[in-house]
């Protein structure tokens, strides 16, 4: 499965490490009634809201219950601010989901929270979204998870936004569904839970000398990404002290270019991956097995030295939980 295939189309352990989003909603809970009614009262009068989305405006007359993604890639990060998403459409089961299709970095959470599978393959499926009786629907701007073509129609069900994944951080996006679905809260403290587990893990790591490169590694014959300094993946590695290195101008065989990555031929790859160090997206060790073993790459600096590693399977697409995942990897790569 190629880099296309796996971050354009499909877009597309964090409960084991015991992080706790809810926190806010307890505290809520423990108050005295009274403060609760206030508590209430405020809430109610922030309702109903107008939210300028992708496709314009539109009126949450109330708090969401009910929230149906169509969006595989923007599900994670609903659950990470404890929105009460009740259903999302899921893809074709693989090596990077559960057996339902939902994605392995967040499955768990999904199962926990008893989230239904609003339609398989990612094949838009109205009758279900109607079925799902939804208060709000969320919709992604492009990507095999998108069912934007269809945003009329589903905005006549119920409230429907429509976000862009592909040109903010997880965070971003998670401030923005905090907006929508009254869960402003819990959005701010996923990231600050995030930022302070990145800020213990960067003080813990011993740093590689020189730049580094991210390469979404698919093999001689075909063109292969390399990360570019303003994407997402880079900003990770930097939040952990890596430097990201500067891709040389001329190699990018993209038709429009893209804020994340660069993608080169395969044989351009000796001029674009000089970094001392090499990250390979999406990967395990067979991967950075099947990268060392190629003959034109022999000579990098990073295969020379040895300093090719895998980023793991779920880094793919960057949410709470395989944003944690991968910082978690890392910490351990270079403790």
């Amino acid at each position: 499965m190629t880099f296309r295939s796996k971050i354009l189309p499909l877009i597309a352990a964090v409960a084991a490490a015991g992080i706790s989003l809810t926190g806010c909603s307890a505290s809520t809970e423990s108050a005295s009634s009274g403060s609760g009614d206030a508590a209430a009262s405020a809430t109610d009068a922030s309702w109903p809201r107008t939210i300028t989305h992708e496709e314009g405006e539109v009126v949450i007359p109330e708090k969401p219950k009910n929230i149906v993604s169509t969006s595989l890639s923007v599900t994670g990060t609903l659950l990470a601010i404890d929105a009460p998403v009740t259903a999302s459409a899921a893809t074709n089961p693989s090596d990077v989901t559960d057996s339902q299709g939902f994605f392995s970095q967040w499955a768990p959470v999904a199962k926990e929270r008893n989230l239904d599978v609003l339609y398989p393959n990612l094949e838009f499926d109205l009758e279900a979204v109607v079925a799902s009786a939804p208060d709000l629907i969320v919709v992604s701007t492009s990507g095999a998870d998108s069912a934007v073509d269809h945003y009329k129609e589903l905005n006549e069900i119920a409230p429907t936004i429509v976000v862009n994944y592909g040109d903010k951080t997880w965070q971003e996006l998670a401030e923005e569904l905090g907006e929508a679905t009254g869960q402003e809260a819990e959005a701010q403290a996923a990231v600050e839970t995030y930022d302070a587990h990145v800020k213990d893990v960067a003080a813990r790591i011993k740093l590689p000398a020189g730049e580094s490169n991210i390469i979404s590694f698919n093999g001689p014959g075909q063109d292969n990404g390399v990360g570019k300094k303003t994407g997402t993946h880079a900003k990770l590695l930097e939040s952990l002290g890596f430097k990201i290195a500067e891709i040389p101008e001329g190699l990018d065989t993209s038709e429009q270019a893209r804020e994340d990555f660069a993608f080169v031929s395969f044989e351009n790859l000796t001029k674009a991956a000089l970094g001392d160090t090499v990250f390979l997206l999406s990967a395990d060790g067979s991967v950075v097995k099947a990268f060392e073993g190629e003959k034109v790459l022999a000579n990098l600096p990073s295969v020379k030295s040895g300093s090719v590693y895998a980023m793991g399977p779920t880094s793919f697409r960057l949410d709470y939980y395989s944003s944690t995942e991968l910082v978690d990897l890392l910490g351990k790569t270079f403790s």
